[in-house]
């Protein structure tokens, strides 16, 4: 259940809280404001989270991988998608810094619309899994409108950000 309201949460609800938030206090471009918090949270947190649970032996990845007692290959595997989600939930972290949310977005965005895309035609899905797919989908689409939406805007002449 806690992975459940976790990913939700990270992924849906607070990037739309933050920036509505923003939105309201501050103003600025709607399109802007959701895609970096989209990027702090949907990238940044979660797999910062992720990464630490897969480094420590303690999320669900082996599972996934169908297995109930992890061989030491697949421990090893886990472990090192660990630290790459690790590295890119940290610069997912600094999205909140305008320079770097595209960039860290792409990275982290790509990888998961990637892993939900590849995730898609499998069949026998856990409702975690289930849940990760989607989740993974709706962060990569946001990402890559963020990143479209920069890229038009600079191709126009006006700054990215």
């Amino acid at each position: 259940m806690g992975y459940f309201v976790l990913v939700i949460a990270q992924t849906i609800v607070l990037p739309i809280i933050s920036g509505m938030l923003e939105l309201a206090l501050a103003g600025g471009d709607p399109v802007w404001v959701f895609g970096k918090w989209w990027v702090f949270w949907g990238v940044g947190t979660r797999l910062l989270v992720a990464g630490v649970a897969q480094v420590s032996g303690r999320g669900p990845t082996a599972a996934i991988l169908g297995s109930t007692t992890p061989s030491v290959q697949e421990r090893q595997l886990t472990r090192e998608l660990g630290t790459a989600n690790i590295g890119m939930g940290l610069a997912g972290l600094l999205a909140l810094i305008s320079d770097w949310a595209i960039p860290a977005g792409l990275a982290g965005g790509t990888f998961l619309l990637i892993a939900g895309i590849l995730h898609l035609p499998k069949r026998g899905k856990n409702a975690q899994e289930s849940l990760a797919t989607w989740t993974d989908l709706l962060v990569g689409i946001v990402v890559v409108v963020l990143a479209t939406w920069a890229l038009i805007r600079l191709l126009a002449g006006a700054p990215a950000v």
